[in-house]
């Protein structure tokens, strides 16, 4: 009788280690994984959301240009000195802003 007891508790505290090992590798997965990932995904949205018109932008290509016109999804942003050369492109293809006045974001 003694026998049975304490395999019956020897298994149930294993699975409770179990769990709490899970627990633990599920809680640094998110703290090393998902928290950083949309940390940064609301600091891009900030960033294209404060856009204007005037703005210095880098593209992901690695141009950088002038914002001359903001629409709901996209932006046209002039290149080079010339000013012939007005391409739109997604929000989201601007890496980084830098305001008129010298604020970088």
């Amino acid at each position: 009788m003694g026998i049975l007891l304490s395999e019956s508790s020897s298994a149930t505290g294993s699975l409770i280690a179990m769990v709490v090992v899970y627990a633990v590798i599920f809680g640094a997965m998110y703290l090393f994984l998902f928290r950083p990932q949309r940390k940064e995904q609301k600091r891009v949205a900030a960033m294209i959301a404060a856009l204007e018109i005037g703005d210095y932008v880098l593209t992901n290509s690695g141009f950088y240009g002038s914002v001359i016109d903001i629409t709901e999804d996209t932006v046209i942003v002039e290149f080079g000195n010339n000013r012939n050369c007005r391409i739109p492109m997604q929000k989201s293809a601007i890496a980084q802003i830098e305001k008129a006045n010298g604020e970088q974001q």
